[in-house]
Order: structure tokens, then C-alpha cells, then sequence
């Protein structure tokens, strides 16, 4: 019997004590991990690679959307979402998730999920989980999702910056850099994926090359050809392109 490694994530310590009392009884179970904030659990899940996660889905800061973003699909293990979502919710999860506990669940329940769980882990591809894990967080998508953080990932360790914390972002070949005060992040993202992540009421794209937050801009003077350059708080000068001036005369323009 192949053993399945799993970890607990809920904010509610008692939630965690009665999942892990439950799984006790299951010889194949193995809780590596319990946490409570989504942080801690996105660098469990890099670092420990389990088979397995059951991720409270309402928690602060964090949630559990947050989380499997942060960690990103592909390499998520397989999700058995706890929640306390409405109705509507619900349907989604039928449709898009391997399974879903509503609480307060029961051990019958919990019996079925574990049930898709071993069959799960035993017959489907990790690419078909993931492919269905994008169609729910799609399908639920409906709130603004912008983040207020992003995830540095080093040396299998994860930590977090505060997009208030941005003046501007700037690509540097297939990676980018993401400037906040003295601080210099190396972000291995897109340009085009992390603006859609980011807020367009506080960040703005200039140039294929460049995002600045738009409280952290202190002036900005015409340049040749109807482009402008931007000069930062801190003194540091951006140009902006061609294809983005308009968005510039936009704020110029507020």
C-alpha cells in the first residue's frame, strides 16, 4: 500500500485537530504538515512536495485561491478544498474540483473524498488535476483578484513583497526585476503575466519593459516623438514607448 503524503491547511486550529483525528484511522495517510496561514503552506508545499493537500479556502491574507497561485498549477499536488462557500460556489466545485469538503463534514464524507482521492492518485495524470483546478478557479473568478503580494520564489524557499511596497518593475531578459526602496527582486514571471496580477488603478505599463507604481511617480516631462519620460520619487528616469503613451495621456489627463 503506497503511502499518501498530505498536509493540512485551515486557519481554524480546531478545524486542523479534527482533520488530523480523522485521518488517523487511514493506514495510507500521512499527515507531513499542518498550517494555518497560506504563507507557510505554499512553502511547505515547494519545499515537502506532498500528494496531497486539504486547503481551507476562506483564510486571511492568504486564501486558498492565493495559495495555489502562488505556488502555481503545475505544480500543485492533488486539492481536496475545504470550504464554507455558498451555493453557487458549490456548483463549481462539483463540476471543476477532485473533491471539496463543506463544513462541518462528517467521516461518511470525508470516506467519499478519500475514495476519489486513491483512485485520483492511482489512474489520472497530474496535468488532467491541473487542468481541471484551472477551470474551477476560472469558473469562481469572479471577485477583483488583483494581489497584494508577490511571490519570490529562491532556493525552494518562497517569500513575499507587498505590492505597496513596488516603485516599478523592469524586465531583464527572460526574468524580471522588481524594484521596491534599496531592494532589487528577481521575479521569474512575464511582464504581461505579472500586470495582470497587478492593480491598473495603482500600476501602470509604459513600456514593453516597464511598470511603475503610479503614486511613486514624481513628474513627467515630454520627450521626443510624443513620448514621455517618467522620472520616479527616487530620482530614477524611465522612458516611456510608443505603444503605451496613450496610456500616460490617460493619466495625465485624470
Amino acid at each position: 500500500m503506497k503511502t499518501i503524503r498530505a498536509i493540512v491547511v485551515d486557519d481554524e486550529p480546531l478545524a486542523r485537530d479534527l482533520l488530523r483525528t480523522m485521518l488517523a484511522a487511514e493506514p495510507d495517510m500521512e499527515i507531513v504538515g499542518e498550517y494555518g496561514n497560506g504563507e507557510d503552506a505554499v512553502n511547505a508545499i515547494l519545499e515537502d512536495t506532498p500528494d496531497l493537500v486539504f486547503l481551507d479556502v476562506q483564510m486571511p491574507e492568504l486564501d486558498g485561491f492565493g495559495v495555489i497561485n502562488a505556488v502555481g498549477i503545475e505544480r500543485m499536488p492533488v486539492v481536496v478544498f475545504v470550504t464554507a462557500f455558498d451555493q453557487y460556489a458549490l456548483q463549481a466545485f462539483d463540476a471543476h474540483a477532485l473533491d471539496y469538503l463543506l463544513k462541518p463534514f462528517d467521516e461518511e464524507r470525508l470516506q467519499r473524498t478519500l475514495r476519489r482521492v486513491r483512485e485520483r492518485l492511482q489512474k489520472s495524470p497530474l496535468g488532467q488535476v491541473s487542468q481541471r483546478m484551472l477551470a474551477l478557479l476560472e469558473q469562481l473568478d469572479t471577485r477583483n483578484r488583483y494581489v497584494e503580494r508577490l511571490v519570490i520564489r529562491q532556493e525552494g524557499r518562497a517569500t513575499f513583497l507587498p505590492v505597496r511596497d513596488i516603485d516599478w518593475i523592469e524586465a531583464d531578459g527572460k526574468q524580471i526585476c522588481v524594484h521596491a526602496g534599496a531592494a532589487r527582486h528577481v521575479l521569474r514571471e512575464g511582464m504581461s503575466r505579472v500586470e495582470a496580477q497587478l492593480d491598473p488603478a495603482e500600476f501602470l505599463r509604459i513600456h514593453r519593459s516597464t511598470i511603475v507604481r503610479i503614486d511613486r511617480i514624481r513628474e513627467i516631462q515630454p520627450w521626443f516623438q510624443g513620448d514621455y519620460v517618467v522620472i520616479m520619487r527616487d530620482g530614477t528616469q524611465l522612458t516611456s514607448s510608443r505603444g503605451y503613451r496613450d496610456r500616460l495621456k490617460d493619466l495625465l489627463a485624470r
